[in-house]
């Protein structure tokens, strides 16, 4: 077996599958109820030793697949991209989500799964399956004996059903949840966003319902909420013309996945989404704005968005959405569930000017200014306070780039 790129396996299961680059699938091991994938004419071997080619694949490129006892689940992207889930095996009352035995990989299908809705994540245990979607949905399927399917009862489900979900932190930003299925339990858990991209990270906080105030309809009647005030500062705002009154009449003819694409340029001001769409939105946005500077002005102008630090008893002003994507330490602060309505922090004092100036430019821009002259002073007091406020995590890391300077500097 040459170029393998993937292997899949899962809670109690006797069989694997191994994916080739070639999006060629080969699997092995137990066969008892079809839970390979082999189709009708192998039904009968219990065994298959020798990693067997599967002939019939569903179209689309293979994502992730899941193994039961005696089932498996296939996740498929197509071109859309629209997420579609495949089972085979044994429905006895295993998590197949179909209502009869499978020996190739069939679709799942169910009203809940819309046509705007996507596969996030799922997970396979020992005999039930759970499903995260894109529209805020935890669907399960499968034995229940012991409540993990969540449903707060025992009772088995042999078709997909839709589970009551907990009341989450990030419930506008559901993709930041993951899935885990046990042998008989079920877990739930947040997984932080990636620090990588302030542009990304900044486009799905603005998306979250309480930053939201000004409504868009597409040309279906698909309502999109957008931030007022990042409308206010990307957009050309003049006398004679209203550009907000524009931009919902170009969103008025478009779909809700062009609606989107547009919303993202005007957060990221990224041409590159979508050129054709950008083209047509281009003359009412302002080009000549970075980002970063118009968070900062956006931010600095709504008080009860600020947080405040003080240090040798003066008082500075940072927009807390800029402190939860710098640091675990004020995300946890902010978005507990212990709601604690603290707005400043004093642990600043230790540093000196020019380390603060630092620290105050990278929170916003993720650089450091060239003018800076780099110490080892300044290099070990940033260090501090990079440990005790978790800024390790972000990417370019503070302490990586002052490292870099220095040695240029040197």
């Amino acid at each position: 077996m040459k170029n393998v790129s993937k292997i899949f396996s899962g809670n109690s299961s006797n069989h694997v599958f191994l994916l080739n680059s070639n999006q060629e699938l080969f699997v092995c091991g137990y066969n008892q109820y079809g839970q390979l994938g082999l189709g009708e004419s192998r039904k009968k071997e219990t065994i298959i030793q020798k990693l067997t080619k599967i002939q019939n694949i569903p179209k689309g490129k293979i994502i992730d697949i899941k193994c039961g006892c005696s089932y498996s689940v296939m996740l498929i992207e197509n071109e859309n991209p629209k997420r579609k889930l495949y089972s085979c095996g044994c429905s006895s009352y295993n998590g197949l989500g179909q209502d009869q035995n499978t020996y190739e990989f069939t679709e799942i299908k169910s009203y809940l799964f819309e046509n705007d809705d996507n596969i996030l994540d799922f997970s396979c245990g020992n005999a039930h399956t759970l499903i995260l979607t894109s529209n805020n949905k935890l669907i399960g399927f499968g034995d229940n004996d012991d409540g993990q399917l969540g449903t707060g009862n025992t009772k088995y489900q042999l078709i997909p059903i839709q589970i009551e979900l907990p009341k989450l932190r990030f419930n506008e930003d559901i993709s930041n949840y993951h899935l885990s299925c046990g042998y008989e339990r079920s877990f739930l858990y947040y997984s932080s966003p990636s620090f990588s991209n302030l542009e990304e990270d900044l486009i799905k906080l603005f998306r979250r319902k309480e930053f939201c105030n000004i409504s868009f309809k597409t040309e279906n009647g698909e309502i999109i909420e957008a931030h007022k005030l990042i409308l206010k500062y990307r957009l050309n705002q003049n006398e004679n013309e209203n550009q907000i009154e524009k931009l919902q009449e170009i969103i008025s003819k478009k779909s809700i996945k062009e609606s989107n694409q547009i919303f993202e340029m005007i957060y990221s001001n990224n041409s590159k989404i979508n050129p054709k769409l950008y083209s047509e939105i281009k003359e009412i946005i302002n080009l000549n704005e970075k980002i970063e500077e118009t968070m900062k002005r956006i931010y600095l102008n709504e008080k009860e968005k600020d947080f405040i630090i003080e240090r040798k008893e003066k008082q500075y002003k940072f927009p807390k959405l800029i402190l939860i994507m710098r640091s675990e330490l004020y995300r946890g602060m902010f978005l507990s569930v212990t709601n604690d309505t603290s707005n400043k922090v004093t642990d600043y004092s230790e540093l000196s000017n020019k380390s603060f100036q630092i620290f105050e430019y990278w929170i916003y821009s993720n650089q450091i200014k060239d003018e800076i002259q780099i110490t080892k002073e300044i290099i070990n007091e940033i260090q501090r306070g990079i440990d005790y406020f978790q800024l390790n995590q972000t990417k370019p890391n503070l302490f990586d780039l002052l490292i870099k300077k220095f040695n240029n500097q040197n």
